[in-house]
C-alpha cells in the first residue's frame, strides 16, 4: 500500500483546485492591471477601483495563496520550480508597489502576476 499526500483532484482543497483559482485570480489581476492604466489616461480621476490599497490586500492574498498551494506542491511532488517561480513573481509584485503609479509600475505588477499564474500552472501540472 502506497501512502501519499496527494488529495483526490475533485477535492475543494487540493492542489489542484487552489492552482487554478490561483490562475484566475492572476488573470483577474492582470485586467484590472491594463483597464486601471487605460483608464487613468482618459478618466481625470479613477476612484476606489484604482486604489493602493487594493493592491497592497492583493499581494497578500497571492502571497497566501502561493504558500498554501506551491508550499503543498513541494510536499507532493517534490520539485522547487514552481515556488521559486512564485516567489519570484511576489518579489516583482511586491517591487511594483513602490514605483511612481504609470507603465512602469503596471508592466513590472503584470510580469509579477504572469510569473505567479505560471508558478501555479507549473504546480498544478507536476501534481500526480
Amino acid at each position: 500500500m502506497s501512502s501519499s499526500l496527494a488529495l483526490p483532484r475533485a477535492t475543494f482543497g487540493s492542489a489542484w483546485s487552489i492552482d487554478r483559482l490561483g490562475v484566475f485570480l492572476s488573470g483577474l489581476c492582470v485586467v484590472h492591471c491594463i483597464v486601471t492604466a487605460l483608464s487613468l489616461g482618459v478618466l481625470a480621476s479613477a476612484g476606489d477601483l484604482f486604489s493602493p490599497s487594493l493592491h497592497e490586500y492583493g499581494l497578500i492574498a497571492a502571497s497566501l495563496l502561493g504558500a498554501v498551494a506551491l508550499t503543498r506542491g513541494i510536499l507532493v511532488h517534490g520539485l522547487l520550480t514552481p515556488s521559486a517561480v512564485g516567489g519570484f513573481g511576489l518579489g516583482v509584485m511586491a517591487g511594483a508597489l513602490d514605483l511612481p503609479h504609470g507603465w512602469w509600475e503596471t508592466a513590472a505588477t503584470v510580469l509579477g502576476v504572469g510569473l505567479v499564474a505560471l508558478s501555479h500552472e507549473l504546480n498544478r501540472r507536476a501534481i500526480p
